[in-house]
């Protein structure tokens, strides 16, 4: 059975840009919705769901930041963030609010058109298979692959960002085996990793709060030291 053309949906107050966007992702095949604003990409996906958001950061009202965070909120739905900054503050910021992807003005529209597939292939295989996905039980957390959730000794939700989740999905799927900062950013971002880049030191940092791990002694995931890092515990 053939899927229904994808969705995409363009936040950006640029008129130019967002024309531009809107036209060439016409052109391939997708379906496009355009929005100036937070307010009225609200307005559109409460006509109906979006594939993939396409959020410039900065936005007049509610920033790119802040619409990430609420719509990862809300769903799983895929969202890549655009950005005039080419530091790595926007990047992790971003990751850790949950988007999935950014990508830095100017861009090259091939690019970006090559991400938005994967992400899409992504999002779709995701929402097809999250049922069949397995419990992981470790020192008395749960963790809920299908569900996308995670549960402490009490039963009590904690929060994790996409970033955060997809991570700790990844290591607690090779217990014991060491898992390189480069493998670990490429499923939580699908981008090359270089000796400059700390996103993965940061999520697993938050992580460890989160899990109530200590860092100097960690019990879950543990640090080998110039290679990357593992999961030290069983999983049942």
């Amino acid at each position: 059975m053939r899927q229904a053309t994808a969705h995409i949906l363009i936040v950006e107050d640029d008129p130019v840009t967002r024309t531009k966007l809107a036209a060439y992702f016409s052109t391939e095949g997708y379906r496009v919705s355009e929005a100036e604003d937070g307010a009225r990409m609200h307005e559109i996906l409460a006509g109906g769901p979006a594939d993939v958001l396409m959020i410039d950061i900065n936005l007049p009202g509610e920033d790119g930041l802040t619409l990430t965070r609420e719509q990862r909120e809300r769903s799983e739905v895929g969202i890549i963030l655009v950005t005039g900054r080419t530091d790595s503050i926007d990047r992790i910021v971003g990751l850790e609010m949950g988007a999935d992807d950014y990508i830095t003005k100017p861009f090259d529209q091939r690019e970006l058109l090559a991400r938005v597939k994967n992400l899409v292939r992504r999002v779709r295989n995701s929402r097809s298979d999250a049922e069949h996905k397995p419990v992981r039980k470790f020192l008395g957390w749960t963790l809920d692959l299908g569900n996308r959730t995670l549960r402490d000794q009490s039963g009590d939700f904690v929060d994790l960002t996409r970033a955060e989740f997809k991570a700790l999905a990844l290591l607690s799927a090779n217990p014991g085996r060491v898992l390189s900062r480069e493998r670990i950013l490429h499923e939580v971002a699908r981008r090359e990793w270089d000796l400059a880049d700390r996103t993965v030191d940061v999520i697993v940092r938050r992580l460890r709060h989160k899990l109530k791990d200590d860092s100097r002694h960690p019990r879950i995931i543990a640090t080998s030291h110039g290679e990357g890092y593992l999961f030290a515990t069983p999983i049942s």
